[in-house]
């Protein structure tokens, strides 16, 4: 049985971790530096590092924050957010990354993810998707859920991994931020679709939802969450403690 990862999301914006609903209405809650070494030092198996408007503002991602983060821990750190070339991966893993996780660049590049993978290992490269429902099909979306790229989510997450996509976080914009449980549908669409682990990402609203995912996609590797997380909705200990009741390998 594969132990599943329970990873804190940070979605950084203007050196601040903040917060919405369905991509939209952000708010401020905290350090990302303060709120990692929290992470890290509380049983967290993983850190997500998004800066949320690198993509949107044309812009590269601040790797001075990143840096200090990346100091402060000492789990896995996976970054993401204006990662245009193979030159952003070399800087945001000099910076202290293990991972690097492209969406928009690599949607106007797919290349780039091939790229990468020959230069850095598949494992470094980590392909995140933000997946909405339109009329009915999972739509890929692009700059932080505001374009529609058109493309079909479970082909385009297919296309990545044979590209070289060692991972794949599935973030469901339809279900981000509301806490009525992971997109179990949309989930499991993309696990039967690809060999590499899978993390879930988009509406954890307590410890019933982690338990449930694991449950119904036994394939699934890992859950996401952030504001339940940061408010102190759901601790990450007293979270591990269920799930191991629940019969669910983690790491304690």
């Amino acid at each position: 049985m594969i132990t599943k990862r329970i990873i804190p999301c940070l979605d950084v914006r203007n050196g601040r971790v903040v917060k919405g609903v369905n991509f939209e209405g952000l708010s401020d809650v905290s350090s990302p530096v303060e709120l990692a070494k929290y992470y890290s030092d509380n049983g967290a198996d993983e850190l997500v590092f998004y800066d949320i408007t690198a993509s949107f503002e044309e812009r590269r991602l601040f790797t001075d924050i990143l840096r200090e983060v990346a100091e402060q821990i000492f789990i896995p750190l996976t970054v993401g957010g204006g990662i245009n070339t193979v030159d952003d991966f070399d800087r945001v893993l000099k910076c202290g990354a293990d991972k690097v996780s492209v969406n928009s660049g690599a949607i106007r590049n797919p290349d780039l993810i091939r790229e990468a993978a020959e230069l850095y290992g598949n494992q470094c490269v980590v392909i995140s998707a933000d997946v909405k429902r339109v009329d009915g099909v999972f739509h890929v979306f692009a700059k932080g859920g505001r374009e529609d790229t058109g493309m079909e989510a479970i082909e385009w997450i297919k296309r990545c991994v044979k590209l070289g996509a060692g991972e794949v976080v599935v973030n469901s914009i339809d279900t981000d931020g509301v806490k009525k449980g992971f997109d179990i549908e949309m989930l499991k669409a993309v696990c039967e679709a690809v060999n590499v682990p899978v993390i879930a990402s988009g509406g954890a609203g307590g410890i019933n939802d982690f338990v449930e995912l694991f449950r119904e996609i036994p394939d699934i590797d890992a859950g996401l969450a952030a504001s339940i997380f940061h408010f102190g909705e759901v601790a990450i200990p007293d979270l591990k403690q269920e799930l191991k009741k629940n019969n669910i390998t983690v790491r304690l």
